[in-house]
């Protein structure tokens, strides 16, 4: 069983920075892989940061320089720093997880609103 909380998020001036939090709560037997996705108002979700299989990250072009995913193995949690936020940044921000054993669709987090304005 898998169970994804996540924790963080918010409004934050332009510039500033945000962490999010999200930690497998269940018990899926195995290692996950993990990672974010975000929908801004109006469009269709997509990859922000994720781990391959091997445990390389891979950014979306523009959080590139910006973003950084980190994890702990140990806890099945997974980190987004996001530094130098810009507008275009708002979107709610869902964990994903994934189990490497199967072609199984992907677990979610409940989603997180980040608001960057001025």
């Amino acid at each position: 069983q898998v169970q994804l909380v996540q924790s963080g998020g918010g409004s934050v001036q332009p510039g500033g920075s945000l962490r999010l939090t999200c930690t497998d709560s269940g018990t899926a037997g195995e290692p996950l892989v993990m990672g974010w996705d975000r929908q801004a108002p109006g469009k269709e979700r997509g990859l922000v940061a994720t781990f391959t299989v091997p445990g390389i990250p891979i950014y979306a072009d523009d959080v590139k320089g910006r973003f950084t995913i980190s994890r702990d193995l140990t806890q099945n949690t997974v980190y987004l720093q996001m530094n130098n936020l810009k507008p275009e940044d708002t979107a709610v921000y869902y964990c994903r997880a994934m189990r490497p054993s199967t072609v199984a669709p992907p677990y979610w987090g409940q989603g997180t609103q980040v608001t960057v304005s001025s």
